[in-house]
């Protein structure tokens, strides 16, 4: 069989805006942990890659976006508009606020956000609406777990991680405090046990602030992956079903067709 010509190895992949479709090898946060169904991890980060960008936009709008006045649009004839409206699709972006850093692990995935991007309101944001709509506007997409940022998988990096992290969440409700529970998951990693991760990061917590590990009201969410750990502080966690998008659609559902009670209506 004939070798194929170098252009065609290195040949990049297109979403359908017209952006090339970009991949790490390393992990980098902050970004957003994904499990998936299994065998369908590719289709999986395509629907992840419209949602996110879907919901950026909303949150978080583009430069130039929105720019305009209705005035101007009224005055311009129906074929310059249509022509603006393709041009503006089918320019590439600059720089993608989504990439997908490769894990080779079946049904988990993870995809880095670019500032201005904020993973955890990001998730937040949509898993709030699935819960009120039961639209998840994916089909093979299990659980989100943002993650505010990355370290290497080491004790002194995993400790000061954490005390960023839980000042972080604690500048945003001053003079408070909470119940909380650590949310830890190890994948391909050995060096660490679980007992001595949870330990240290329990100790950068502020006094006042009790463990509960049934319903609590806040939760510290630790996603350690060969020699990276990701971390964030988040509230609504149970309300929410431990973020999972399909279980959120089928309560909404359930709840719709049977009602709270458990009957049907």
């Amino acid at each position: 069989m004939p070798a194929l010509p170098d252009n065609h190895a290195k040949r990049k992949k297109y979403r359908s805006d017209g952006a090339p479709t970009w991949t790490r090898k390393h992990i980098e946060g902050p970004g957003v942990w994904v499990t998936c169904v299994k065998g369908k991890e590719k289709q999986a980060v395509g629907e992840l890659y419209d949602l996110f960008d879907s919901v950026a936009a909303e949150l978080w709008p583009e430069d130039g976006v929105g720019s305009g006045s209705e005035e101007d649009d009224e005055d311009e004839d129906l074929e310059t508009q249509i022509a603006k409206e393709l041009s503006s699709l089918k320019r590439p972006r600059k720089e993608q606020r989504f990439i997908q850093c490769k894990t080779e692990i079946p049904c988990v995935l993870f995809i880095s956000c670019k500032a201005p991007v904020d993973p955890v309101k990001l998730v937040r944001t949509h898993l709030e609406v699935v819960q009120s709509t039961g639209a998840s506007r994916t089909k093979y997409t299990q659980r989100l777990v943002p993650v505010s940022a990355t370290c290497a998988a080491n004790i002194p990096e995993i400790v000061l991680l954490a005390k960023q992290t839980i000042a972080s969440f604690f500048s945003e409700h001053p003079d408070e405090h909470f119940t909380y529970k650590i949310d830890m998951r190890m994948r391909s990693h050995a060096a660490l046990s679980r007992a001595t991760v949870l330990q240290e990061i329990a100790q950068c917590m502020p006094e006042g602030n009790t463990v509960q590990l049934e319903d609590p009201e806040a939760c510290i969410l630790v996603e350690i992956f060969k020699g990276a750990c990701g971390m964030s502080m988040v509230r609504g966690y149970h309300r929410l079903l431990k973020f999972n998008v399909m279980e959120l659609a089928n309560a909404k559902h359930a709840e719709e067709q049977f009602g709270e009670a458990g009957t049907r209506v």
